[in-house]
């Protein structure tokens, strides 16, 4: 027997045991029965994928009907074996992801994407300063320093931000530790490192924080990289799928009775990272952030304000597997981002039943997107492509909403809002040389130049929910929700027809050119979502969990279809422009668990799952809505004793089959895909490891788009492939 293979069995091995091993640690609490109190009594309803403690739940306001709130003690599993931050939110109910970068999947609710979905980190609203969204808000984040990841589908109360439909991601870094009464001086800190096989992955991260009475110094920070990945058995290497990055961070923190102040600064650089679905790559990404906070609890409520700004430099060209790039080789696209603004939120608690929230929200948004010229190149030169220049994005938004205990057993939530969105950009150019303008686009150029650039929308959203316990084994929770977003800068502003500059604009993976639509109006969302909750009298043994949910949009931006043309190898991909469609998208999700054994000779046994359905139709054209997630689920099995946790799961995809014709969208094939991991904590020390696709199944990524990497590199096009097999090891110690 070889030795690799020798070692292969050790790790299989050590994998079974930590899965079947059981766990003798305590159980930690369930929600507590009364899920109607108000703000000040912290307590709602429960969430089947995790078990948290009723003290640390939000109120009805930040913890809505179809939300999902996870704790940091919940993500070390997933932040253990995924450098993609994304991955925080796998396996919760209605939430997918487009395939794009490796740190980079754009994320999906219920069938709407990127844009549709407000991300927030740490307070901070950042959109994707790039033409393909290669960086989009969730790529800063080191995953590491997480304390907590919310995600509110569809009916996101007022108070958590406008200008989106689909719902919210909040995502909260780690606020300021300080030392006890009886101590004098706080230092704590956390190393972890991690190893994936497939691509070879590699990565370290690490945190340290100083601290006294009053004064807070964290340090976090963070390194990985990885090669091309492999698909599973006879899919061979997925080109343009390298990746690596950096994270730093330092806050600093100060605390006086009731009042928390910190300010953080950071950087993150992404030297490069392939995207397999884009004709371009990331060349360079570097931001830097400036972020502030401050909470005041008084005896009549709360205050909470935030400031920030970020710069992004952001560069695309091609990598080697692409044909790499120099002076007189390649396309190079730079990109010049800023973003600043603040928000303030007052909670007013008026009496014992009800609350009050006001606040105010600011957020600026300015891009230039240029193309260098390319030395000695008709096409590409002599002059520099103006693709956005010196646009800009505001939005200033108000809101109030009133949160109210009817009964012990009824709460209900209203709230208006109204976001501004003021919107323009400056003339622009094209390349001007022989071969690098006709006549189509010298008209496409004027018209621009000569257009009303300036938009100002008016936008108004209304959320109204309500939470009613029924009995001591079953909770009802709906509502509506008016929404509304204006489009990006992209979808408003990009001019450019020539078959070249069409395919370099679009954050979809299929390979299709796109033009922007000056005249676009704001997308309206109406959402109708209830959520039934059953359970035992004592939510301790068995939950069910059942979400059906509807929405229609007015305006819907979608796409017209211009034409067909040429790109490599002679693959035929569409022309396409953004226009206001009417669309309606409805579904239903549902999550179960149930608590097989709960003793001191087994430990805590624990068997959990999710179903997730979702169908979109464009009402204009009679299309399916592009990328549709089919019927998708999970189950898991998992087991908790004393230091030992395992797991074994299983993910399954329906075949697709509703496609979008127009963007010539792939259908896939469905799969099932089967995982296991484990861990083990000694002291300081906690060890995981995992199989990911044990049986290194060949599946492709039903939201991936087409493999264009693979298109350049063999010539051969496909959809992309998912991950194949991979074993992943990862050691952090604390102190």
């Amino acid at each position: 027997m070889s030795y690799r293979w020798h070692c292969t069995c050790k790790f299989y091995l050590f994998l079974l045991l930590c899965s079947l091993y059981p766990f003798n640690g305590k159980a930690q609490k369930n929600i507590t029965q009364n899920k109607t109190s108000l703000s000040r009594t912290n307590t709602t309803a429960p969430v089947p994928e995790i078990h948290i403690e009723s003290e640390d739940i939000p109120d009805f306001s930040t913890n809505p009907p179809n939300s999902i709130f996870l704790k940091k003690n919940k993500l070390k599993d997933i932040v253990n074996n995924s450098p993609n931050p994304m991955d925080l939110f796998k396996n919760q109910m209605g939430i997918s992801q487009y395939g794009a970068g490796r740190i980079a999947s754009l994320p999906v609710i219920n069938g709407m994407a990127d844009n549709r979905v407000a991300t927030f980190i740490d307070g901070m609203r950042i959109n994707g300063d790039c033409p393909n969204h290669m960086n989009p808000a969730i790529s800063y984040l080191n995953p590491h320093d997480v304390a907590t990841a919310k995600i509110i589908a569809g009916i996101t109360p007022v108070s958590m931000g406008g200008d989106s439909l689909a719902g919210s991601i909040d995502i909260q870094r780690k606020d300021p530790l300080f030392a006890e009464k009886n101590k004098k001086i706080l230092i704590k800190g956390e190393v972890s490192s991690f190893y994936h096989s497939n691509g070879s992955g590699v990565g370290t991260a690490g945190n340290i924080t100083v601290a006294n009475k009053h004064l807070s110094l964290r340090y976090n920070g963070s390194w990985s990289q990885s090669r091309n990945y492999h698909a599973g058995s006879g899919g061979g290497k997925v080109y343009s799928s390298a990746y690596k990055t950096f994270n730093h961070d330092v806050t600093l923190g100060y605390k006086k009775d009731n009042h928390l102040f910190s300010l953080t600064y950071g950087q993150s650089d992404t030297p490069y990272e392939g995207f397999p679905n884009q004709y371009m790559d990331m060349t360079n990404n570097r931001s830097i952030f400036v972020n502030g906070k401050y909470k005041g609890d008084f005896d009549w409520g709360t205050i909470e304000a935030r400031g920030y700004w970020q710069r992004v430099t952001h560069a695309m060209n091609m990598l080697s597997n692409k044909g790499g790039h120099s002076a007189t080789k390649g396309m190079p696209m730079n990109i010049d981002g800023r973003t600043a603004g603040y928000n303030v939120k007052a909670t007013v608690f008026i009496d014992n039943h009800n609350t009050l929230r006001i606040g105010s929200s600011f957020d600026h948004s300015g891009l230039n997107d240029w193309w260098p010229p390319l030395q000695k190149n008709m096409m590409m030169g002599p002059h520099t492509y103006h693709n956005i220049n010196n646009g800009h994005r505001d939005r200033l938004g108000n809101f109030a909403e009133w949160e109210a205990q009817w009964t012990p057993k009824v709460t209900t939530l209203l709230g208006f809002r109204n976001d501004l969105v003021m919107m323009n950009t400056g003339r622009i150019s094209g390349y001007q040389g022989i071969n690098g303008i006709n006549a189509e686009e010298r008209k496409a150029i004027h018209n621009f130049n000569t257009a009303n650039r300036g938009h100002t929308d008016t936008n108004f959203d209304v959320t109204a929910m309500a939470r009613w316990t029924v009995n001591k084994s079953f909770t009802w929770e709906g509502g509506y929700a008016r929404k509304s977003r204006s489009p990006n800068l992209y979808e408003r502003y990009t001019w450019g027809t020539s078959p070249m500059a069409m395919r370099m604009i679009g954050w979809f993976g299929d390979g299709n050119g796109y033009i922007g639509n000056l005249n676009l109006k704001p997308e309206v969302g109406n959402t109708v979502s209830t959520t039934f909750d059953f359970h035992d009298p004592h939510q301790d043994i068995w939950e069910v969990k059942v979400q059906p949910f509807y929405t229609y949009i007015h305006h819907y931006i979608n796409v017209n279809y211009l034409g067909s043309m040429r790109t490599r190898q002679n693959t035929t991909v569409s022309k396409l422009q953004f226009d206001n469609h009417n669309a309606q998208i409805y579904g239903i999700n549902t999550a179960e668990s149930y608590k097989l054994w709960n003793n001191k000779k087994y430990g805590q046994g624990i068997l959990k799952g999710n179903i997730n359905w979702v169908m979109g139709q464009d009402r204009t054209n009679h299309n399916s809505l592009y990328h549709m997630m089919p019927l998708n689920g999970m189950i898991s099995l998992n087991e908790y004793f004393g230091p030992w946790t395992g797991r074994i799961e299983a993910n399954f995809v329906n075949t697709k089959s509703q496609v979008d014709p127009m963007r010539r969208e792939p259908k896939t094939p469905g799969y099932v895909l089967f995982n296991i991991g484990g861990s083990y904590t000694w002291r300081m020390l906690r060890l995981d490891a995992s199989i990911e696709n044990i049986a290194n199944k060949k599946y492709y990524l039903p939201l991936g788009g087409m493999s264009l990497g693979d298109l350049i590199t063999t010539n051969e096009l496909r959809a992309l492939p998912g991950l194949g097999r991979s074993f992943n090891i990862a050691l952090t110690a604390s102190f």
